[in-house]
């Protein structure tokens, strides 16, 4: 059977008008709306929050890049602003090494978040190899606690990786929290 140039040409045009379709709708779900103003809302506490690393994380020169995510599950409207806190933990639950340094290379803003919006902020985690063994004392982390900015209580995120055990190497770096969510190899 052969379809025609203009059976052909119908079925393009209709595909084309889908796939925009797709994509505008996709991009207006993944991208948070500004329209509220941050001082009229309230700060995002954790209790509204779900927070998650994007995975798999962007790897290069020794270290590798995942973007923390941060997505609103409540049923209100709340903000973000600044960094978030981030150390990692071992399996015994205690702090490896130290708390993660600010990568100062973007500057904060107010990202508001909608009920199932999402925020992120880009996390570095240099590898423990690249320290003096003396200095590191590399042990295998488990996973992550985050505190979203102006917070103090951390969410969970599980995340095995060799880390520093000893206070001193900054292997951690955080940037500020950036709308939207955060794609492996790709975000800021």
């Amino acid at each position: 059977m052969q379809i025609s140039f203009r059976a052909a040409r119908r079925v393009a045009i209709t595909l084309a008008v889908s796939a925009a379709s797709v994509a505008s709708m996709t991009a207006a779900s993944a991208a948070p709306s500004h329209q509220a103003r941050p001082d009229a809302t309230p700060r995002c506490s954790l209790s509204q929050l779900t927070v998650w690393i994007g995975l798999p994380g962007s790897g290069a020169a020794g270290s590798t890049a995942y973007p923390l995510e941060f997505s609103n599950t409540s049923g209100g409207t709340c903000h973000l602003s600044g960094y978030p806190g981030v150390s990692a933990f071992g399996p015994g639950g205690h702090q490896l090494g130290s708390a993660a340094g600010r990568d100062t290379s973007l500057r904060p803003r107010f990202v508001v978040l909608r009920r199932g919006e999402t925020a992120h902020a880009l996390l570095t985690i240099t590898d423990a190899g690249n320290f003096p063994a003396h200095a590191c004392r590399m042990r295998t982390a488990v996973g992550l606690r985050v505190i979203p900015p102006n917070r103090h209580r951390s969410a969970i995120v599980p995340l095995t990786f060799a880390a520093c055990s000893k206070k001193g190497p900054v292997y951690l770096h955080v940037r500020v929290v950036r709308p939207g969510v955060g794609i492996p190899g790709v975000s800021q």
